[in-house]
């Protein structure tokens, strides 16, 4: 998941230094007033969110699968606690003890 996010970061960071070039050269404009650093960081958000689907493609599903499994484990943890408490309660009463 780490890998994931890093690797998210870094095509942000990409896609915001060539913005911020482009800008820099004029091909985009500079935005409005002093709204250029602004404009930068929306301009690199919105080129890194399509190329980030697109290029981590398989990392995303890795990271997924991690957290399934990790939800999975956590549901099974769960159910099993769940499955002792009834046991420790059923216990005593299968035993004709007044709980």
């Amino acid at each position: 998941m780490l890998r994931y996010t890093l690797m998210r970061l870094g095509v942000f960071v990409g896609c915001f230094a060539a913005v911020w070039g482009l800008v820099y050269l004029g091909v985009f404009p500079r935005g409005l007033g002093d709204s250029n650093g602004m404009w930068i960081v929306l301009l690199a958000l919105v080129l890194s969110a399509p190329l980030s689907f697109v290029l981590l493609r398989k990392e995303r599903d890795r990271a997924s699968e991690t957290v399934v499994r990790r939800v999975d484990r956590m549901k099974a943890g769960l159910e099993s606690n769940r499955s002792q408490e009834d046991e420790a309660v059923d216990s005593p009463r299968a035993q004709g003890q007044p709980s």
